[in-house]
């Protein structure tokens, strides 16, 4: 299909746009996002939730209540899901996907408790997906432009022993992600999974160094790092590039739990001054009957650490 010189001068615009450094705005709740599969069991009670604490945004990873992954659904669901955010004056701040969270073909598999005939299952499924792994990259880029969301989140593949040892495979892997998603007007971040080989803030920023891309950054989960001994402020929080950070994810126990607390007020301060432009999503991860009570508990709390002043509903 031939582009007139019109249109390909207003993409180009809009790309330009999309990867130019975006100003920092104001700190308060606008600011903030939140999961929805973990806010709330349905669709509607995510946006209920939204609306309670007066959010403008939210995470999508899986659809509350069951349907998979909006990163996966057919198009016409996608469409309907994208109307019914707008209709309630809610955007989406990031797409979470499993991108890459999955064994990484001819490194060392690490079977934990399962058997030797659940581990051949397991390496039989993950090699496939690794196949087929542009065509899930491909989907999960069209469902953010549905959507109307910019970045996606993606994995570094399943820990090893010695991650660092695969950062080059991983790296050009990654940089063919970025390639793609650059020309497709959207961007990928990398999160610091406790379970990936870039769990440290320290493994995320020398694995970024090998992929100079500007459709690459960071999805940072302050607490994965502490997971393996890294304290999230000041020390893991220094090694970011602030300039590839894009998203930061707060889990509840770090702000609910004594003993898994993180100084957020701190770090908020810390990426205020950095003029940091990205948003901060809640996810709860305090899984059982209580989740939804905890997810409440945790939006209060960082819109008090934004917004000390702010009279707050409760639940």
């Amino acid at each position: 299909m031939k582009l007139d010189r019109r249109a390909f001068l207003a993409s180009s615009l809009s790309t330009a746009a999309l990867f130019a450094k975006p100003k920092s705005g104001p700190w308060d709740r606008t600011r903030l996002s939140a999961l929805t599969d973990e806010i709330a069991t349905t669709p509607a009670g995510a946006i209920e939730f939204a609306k309670l604490y007066n959010l403008k945004w939210l995470e999508l990873r899986a659809v509350p209540g069951g349907g998979g992954e909006y990163a996966q659904l057919p198009e016409d669901k996608l469409k309907a899901a994208a109307q019914e955010f707008k209709d309630n004056g809610i955007s989406i701040s990031f797409l979470n996907t499993g991108m890459l969270k999955y064994w990484l073909p001819d490194t060392q598999f690490r079977p934990g408790k399962l058997t030797p005939e659940e581990v051949e299952k397991r390496k039989e499924r993950d090699t496939k997906r690794f196949a087929d792994r542009m065509a899930y990259l491909e989907k999960s880029i069209r469902a953010a432009q549905i959507l109307g969301v910019r970045d996606i989140r993606v994995f570094a593949f399943s820990r090893t022993d010695n991650p660092e040892q695969h950062f080059e495979r991983i790296a050009q892997i990654l940089g063919e992600y970025a390639t793609k998603a650059e020309k497709e007007g959207v961007r990928l971040l990398l999160e610091n999974e406790v379970s990936c080989n870039a769990a440290t803030c320290a493994e995320t920023a020398a694995l970024l160094k090998k992929v100079p891309s500007k459709a690459l950054g960071i999805n940072w989960d302050g607490m994965n790092g502490e997971d393996l001994g890294e304290k999230a402020y000041p020390t893991g929080f220094k090694l970011l590039p602030k300039e590839r950070l894009w998203n930061v994810q707060v889990k509840g126990r770090s702000l609910l739990e004594p003993e898994k607390k993180i100084d957020w007020a701190t770090i908020f301060q810390a990426l205020r001054k950095d003029g940091y432009a990205g948003h901060v999503g809640l996810e709860t991860h305090m899984f059982g009957r209580m989740l939804i009570a905890h997810s409440h508990s945790s939006i209060r709390e960082m819109i008090r650490i934004v917004e000390p002043n702010a009279v707050l509903h409760t639940s």
